[in-house]
């Protein structure tokens, strides 16, 4: 796998948000290292057995653009806190989706200054590099710093470390600053920032349930940290995934990108990818508002749906979007990691089946326009 070849993708490539759906037995496993019944060194060495199949998975999809599958991790987001001291397990209970959700997912809250004390991404990326057949690009996913501290900062636990949420954000930067220098320097120059909790804000429910009544702060709290995150990186491409958050295949929030349309334009990276497929997500007229500057990563499959898409449908999506975009500021990807969580109960052979038909529409569009 050359991650150096040419830092901007084709138009249309395919791209993989970040996780896969775990089979059931690596998602006990999973649970079994967070009890404290295995050790990380035999958790890790169980998994070496595992994540092959899922890189493998994604290259025979056809995928150009590939993870790890986030196997390892317990969430998207908590794989910072596993990798960062100064939190505490288990003391944030949240509802897994919204309101009718019965399921509460405990979530760390940060309770001291934070210190970062192994890689977050790193040995995963290297791992994933040396179980690739080599025709895949790897796109390495990290949790934004406005996300980490919307789900893991709680006013009972955290106000006597870090009296303000932002204040917290902050010291993620340069947590995750580190990370990418360390990236960079082991040749991975494909890396993304999923920051879901910027576009959750589109949706009055979550609004109040969160009690955020400033809308502008909390964007440019959301912009800002991101900016200083990737500032003087240049030779990296970077992404910033955005969707409406899921679990068992319910969305967490709805609503169309309006609200926070101006931070598109206002985010330095090089590609937005953004969940499109599903209804939640308001249809193709935001991209009347998306920057001219930045590529479109469209999200073309609805991962909450048992429907496997075919890729005729999929090309039609793309060609609806072309409209707005032209052919030069697209790529294809789900519309967001199918198991964020690694309790999220989806199907991998559903997942492989869409990923499958989202790599064949890629090749039919570059063939056909380009």
């Amino acid at each position: 796998m050359n991650n150096q070849d040419s830092r901007l993708p084709e138009p249309f490539d395919s791209f993989v948000v970040g996780s896969l759906p775990r089979p059931k037995w690596v998602m006990e496993v999973v649970e079994s290292r967070k009890r404290g019944d295995i050790s990380d060194k035999n958790f890790q060495s169980i998994l070496d057995s595992a994540v092959p199949f899922a890189i493998t998975l994604q290259e025979k999809a056809g995928l150009n653009y590939i993870t790890d599958g986030e196997w390892r991790r317990e969430s998207y987001v908590k794989v910072f806190s596993d990798s960062v001291d100064g939190f505490k397990n288990d003391l944030i209970g949240v509802g897994t989706v919204n309101q009718n959700s019965h399921t509460t997912n405990m979530y760390p809250a940060v309770v001291n200054k934070i210190k970062q004390i192994k890689s977050i991404a790193l040995n995963e990326a290297k791992f994933t590099m040396r179980h690739s057949f080599g025709g895949s690009k790897l796109l390495v996913t990290l949790p934004s710093a406005y996300t980490i501290g919307r789900r893991m900062w709680d006013e009972k636990f955290s106000s006597k470390t870090y009296p303000d949420r932002a204040e917290f954000i902050e010291d993620c930067v340069p947590i995750i600053r580190k990370e990418i220098f360390d990236l960079i320097d082991a040749g991975f120059l494909n890396i993304q920032l999923d920051d879901p909790w910027l576009a959750l804000l589109v949706d009055p429910e979550y609004r109040k349930r969160e009690k955020i009544s400033d809308i502008d702060k909390e964007i440019e709290l959301s912009v800002r940290s991101t900016n200083k995150i990737i500032k003087d990186f240049d030779s990296v491409f970077f992404s910033v995934h955005l969707c409406h958050a899921h679990y068992n295949r319910l969305h967490g929030s709805e609503g169309p990108y309006d609200l926070i349309s101006d931070a598109f334009a206002q985010l330095n990276v090089d590609r937005i990818a953004i969940e499109l497929a599903s209804p939640v997500a308001g249809g193709l007229n935001i991209l009347k508002m998306f920057p001219s500057d930045k590529i479109l990563g469209m999200g073309v499959v609805d991962h909450t749906s048992r429907d496997i898409e075919k890729s005729d449908s999929i090309v039609s999506k793309v060609e609806d979007a072309i409209n707005y975009l032209g052919t030069d500021k697209i790529t294809l990807n789900p519309d967001c990691g199918f198991a964020p969580s690694s309790s999220n109960p989806m199907d991998l052979d559903e997942a492989y089946l869409k990923l499958k038909e989202l790599s064949f529409a890629s090749v039919y569009l570059k063939n056909k326009y380009l």
